[in-house]
């Protein structure tokens, strides 16, 4: 739903530098697969380099790991509540950044937030034109993130967006798709992340966007090239024109075959005393082939 190209851009400490904080932030997340990883990576460019030892992903939670020595902790409130660490004193910077859409994150050193920080990333224009559409053709648009529920019902307000499940895990994700689907709903998932990966491959059409994590493209059935969700509904609008040829071609095949069978045996002879020549048959036979193939080049020309 976003450009793809977020960007960090908040840094609140208490009880350490904004510079150590990027520092310590970093050193962790030059550990993780994940386009907030790169943003906090990037942005603390002009920090102290450090190295962080012993990483660990804490799935829909955020990473851990040693740096200088000290246990480091980036994540969201549940992974501070994991390690023991007090928030209470940063949950209200935290939601005011979540408010404005952003995903707000605690840092903790040896089990105390030191700071916080904020990474964004636009939401893409042909977003909102997806939505617009997929909404026009019927369908229910259905939002699922790791997010929390402020920033989660901030871009939901902003695109029209009908449900909304917030801090959730990756198995959530997952359960929630094969409720929909024993709810009677046919399930199409969109993710680029690893946190969407089980999803993907629980749905009915699993769609990873290209540009995100490779385990994302290899659980889903079809790759959005250029991870832009108007492809969904240009893939979408493909598979009806190709179910739609798929009839037509049946009927031009059975009914060349209904009829010409029977008139190649000379059904008609003994009323109208007309006999056809086999030559006849096998002609009006290959017809029938080049209809068939006619109407599936039309797919060329579908206007998706």
């Amino acid at each position: 739903m976003t450009e793809g190209k977020p960007a960090l851009t908040d840094v609140i400490a208490e009880g350490a530098s904004e510079d150590e904080v990027k520092s310590l932030a970093a050193a962790l997340e030059r550990g993780a697969e994940h386009p907030l990883a790169e943003a906090i990576v990037q942005g603390a460019e002009d920090a102290p380099k450090r190295e962080a030892e012993g990483f660990e992903e804490v799935t829909g939670k955020g990473v851990t790991g040693r740096v200088d020595g000290a246990q480091i902790a980036l994540g969201n409130a549940a992974l501070m509540a994991q390690i023991g660490a007090e928030f209470s004193g940063q949950s209200a910077t935290v939601e005011h950044l979540q408010s404005d859409g952003k995903t707000a994150m605690y840092l903790a050193r040896d089990g105390a937030v030191i700071g916080v920080i904020a990474v964004a990333d636009r939401i893409k224009e042909t977003t909102q034109e997806a939505i617009r559409a997929l909404h026009a053709e019927g369908l229910r648009i259905v939002m699922a993130t790791g997010d929390s529920e402020a920033t989660a019902m901030a871009v939901a307000r902003e695109l029209g967006i009908d449900e909304v499940h917030a801090g959730v895990s990756p198995e959530d994700k997952a359960a929630l798709v094969e409720k929909l689907r024993k709810g009677g709903a046919s399930v199409a998932m969109a993710g680029d992340g690893v946190n969407d990966a089980p999803a993907l491959a629980a749905a009915d059409v699993g769609i990873a966007m290209g540009t995100g994590a490779d385990v994302a493209v290899e659980s889903a059935g079809l790759t959005l090239v250029k991870g832009d969700l108007t492809g969904i509904v240009r893939a979408r609008r493909l598979a009806e024109g190709v179910m739609r040829n798929i009839r037509q071609n049946l009927f031009f095949a059975f009914a060349y075959n209904t009829a010409g069978v029977p008139i190649a045996a000379g059904v008609l002879y003994p009323v109208f005393g007309v006999l056809f020549s086999p030559v006849i048959a096998a002609l009006a036979m290959s017809f029938s082939s080049v209809s068939v193939i006619g109407n599936a080049l039309r797919l060329r020309r579908l206007k998706l």
